[in-house]
């Protein structure tokens, strides 16, 4: 016997990325939001003029990405329980990108699901982990391993928090829009060569443009089932390295700067990009300091923990590589003696 259940299509979960000044918000309900004490510290007086509940609470969780994890989740969710919030409750996430997958993640599973608003305060997060609705936590055996696709009800993104922002942190959200330009825009990526996104103007652009390409991927693909695996360019590298070198060592988008290096490396090795385009992306992303060199122990390790990453399958790994800029390719499982080959000259001791 079959019994089939038919479901109503889902709701409606469009939702609008407000590039500017914050508004004034209000929400229905109790309001909770979630930062950090540095942030709290700088900018958490504004947010609370613009944010009308019916009773708003705040939660402060430490900083960094080694409290991306389930006890800072469990901490998070006692405090929503202790205010009493309910099913129509809203979660603010009000910070960088680790406040932004903890908050999403807590809104994913509290009283199995409430909404939530992407607050991002940090260059990285307005241009890619707030859109989108990747949400999670990471463990001992990788990094977002714990989560779940929750989109936000809005997104607000005010370029007047990045003036706080450190040097390294701002450095690390110009890998994703490099990223972001090296993946889906030709055009775009020789703007960013002759532009520089300490120019407020010039950094908004760059936020849009970003915001923009971000958007139409997740329209298309909001599961990372197809084209929006081709973000991870970097990623399968980045992950590995933060790993090994320990949650909050490196930032987020410092390690996506190396692994795009190496993903350049791993393009040129198998015939899909030339050197001269990889020498661009990695001039590209030393003027903005970040790093593009990394030693590792052993390049057979480093090669064995890519698959304990989500994007492995059945062990089989695919790698995002560019097929030139503004054009990728998804290389599943290729020879391992050419990555391990590639690997072995990060090991210490063989960069100069």
């Amino acid at each position: 016997m079959e019994i089939q259940i038919s479901l109503p299509k889902q709701t409606n979960r469009d939702y609008a990325i407000t590039i500017g000044d914050l508004p004034e918000i209000s929400l229905p309900g109790k309001a909770a939001i979630v930062t950090n004490p540095k942030v709290a510290g700088l900018h958490l007086e504004k947010v609370l003029r613009k944010i009308e509940a019916t009773e708003l609470y705040v939660v402060v969780v430490p900083d960094g990405e080694e409290y991306k994890n389930m006890e800072t989740i469990e901490f998070i969710l006692d405090r929503l329980f202790d205010h009493r919030l309910d099913r129509k409750s809203t979660l603010v996430a009000f910070g960088g990108g680790v406040i932004g997958d903890m908050t999403g993640f807590a809104a994913s599973i509290f009283q199995r699901g409430v909404d939530f608003i992407q607050i991002p305060t940090t260059l990285l997060a307005q241009v890619d982990a707030s859109v989108g609705g990747k949400t999670g936590i990471n463990n001992r055996y990788g990094k977002n391993l714990v989560g779940a696709f929750h989109q936000p009800r809005a997104v607000y993104i005010d370029t007047e928090w990045l003036k706080t922002l450190p040097s390294r942190e701002f450095s690390a959200g110009v890998a994703e829009i490099v990223k972001m330009a090296v993946m889906f825009d030709e055009e775009f990526f020789q703007w960013l060569e002759k532009s520089d996104l300490k120019d407020e103007e010039n950094l908004k652009e760059a936020i849009a443009r970003s915001v923009k390409l971000k958007a139409k991927v997740v329209k298309e693909d909001e599961k990372e089932k197809g084209v929006r695996a081709v973000l991870n360019y970097g990623h399968t590298f980045a992950h590995v390295i933060e790993n090994f070198s320990g949650y909050g060592n490196l930032l987020h988008g410092e390690a996506v700067a190396i692994g795009m290096v190496m993903a350049n490396e791993l393009a040129i090795k198998i015939g899909l990009f030339s050197k001269e385009e990889a020498d661009r992306v990695k001039s590209l992303l030393k003027r903005y300091e970040l790093p593009t060199d990394y030693e590792i122990e052993s390049a057979e390790r480093f090669y064995d923990t890519f698959f304990l990453d989500k994007k492995s399958h059945d062990n089989r790994i695919t790698f995002i590589v560019p097929e030139s800029i503004g054009h990728y390719r998804m290389v599943e499982n290729p020879e391992k003696s050419v990555v391990v080959d590639l690997l072995r000259n990060y090991e210490k001791g063989k960069k100069s």
